[in-house]
């Protein structure tokens, strides 16, 4: 019979090394070319929401030169058909 709090223990040391396992993967991305953002032009298109805090935890795509992935972030901007996020890996803050 297992005990709840085990469980529970077993369920935080897997999130933690998903979490340790990510950030190494954005880091060889990080390597491999600057994270790539919209253009001022690009933004300048449509309207931008700028959020004051972070608004919510988002799943991303991004992408690094050559190199694709996906990432938690925190949603900081807004347009009707893209992001600002900003996410953390092994120490360094990145944005875009």
């Amino acid at each position: 019979m297992r005990s709840t709090w085990n469980g529970a223990f077993t369920t935080r040391l897997a999130e933690h090394y998903d979490r340790r396992s990510e950030e190494r993967l954005i880091a060889q991305a990080a390597n491999a070319g600057p994270v790539q953002s919209l253009t001022k032009r690009e933004l300048a298109r449509q309207s931008l929401t700028i959020y004051p805090r972070p608004h919510r935890r988002v799943k991303a795509g991004m992408r690094f030169g050559p190199e694709a992935l996906r990432v938690d972030a925190l949603l900081m901007r807004s347009t009707p058909t893209a992001a600002g996020i900003e996410f953390k890996a092994q120490d360094q803050v990145y944005r875009c």
